[in-house]
């Protein structure tokens, strides 16, 4: 393997992911991890530690948040109940993404409690 191929592989991959309705970011967002955690629907294969770097926008929202997450979960392709293929990216432990995190739980609100189906548990 040459080191251009070596390099790309090791480099994170970089999704942009907006969030034009709270519906969407609530199918999506992963309050079970320990920092908060989003679902990026992906055909790509990835492991579980992979590092993975987000742009995510919020409804409303015109800023662009940058997250260096890591894959906590992966939904394989045919996944029992219709559950799309991607991964679970767990954000990392920082004051900036705490605030993100505090953010996106206060746009969802009530529906944090819903018994509403999402794309992750």
């Amino acid at each position: 393997m040459n080191d251009a191929i070596r390099n790309a592989a090791l480099r994170p991959s970089v999704i942009q992911l907006v969030f034009r309705e709270k519906g969407a970011l609530y199918a999506a967002y992963v309050p079970i991890l320990a920092n908060g955690g989003i679902f990026v629907p992906s055909i790509r294969n990835y492991k579980i530690g992979d590092d993975v770097y987000l742009l995510l926008t919020l409804p409303d929202d015109p800023q662009r948040y940058p997250v260096a997450g890591k894959v906590a979960w992966i939904t394989p392709a045919n996944a029992a109940g219709g559950r799309t293929q991607g991964v679970a990216v767990s954000f990392p432990n920082d004051e900036k993404v705490r605030h993100l995190k505090l953010k996106i739980e206060a746009l969802l609100g009530t529906q944090m409690q819903s018994s509403k189906p999402t794309q992750t548990i």
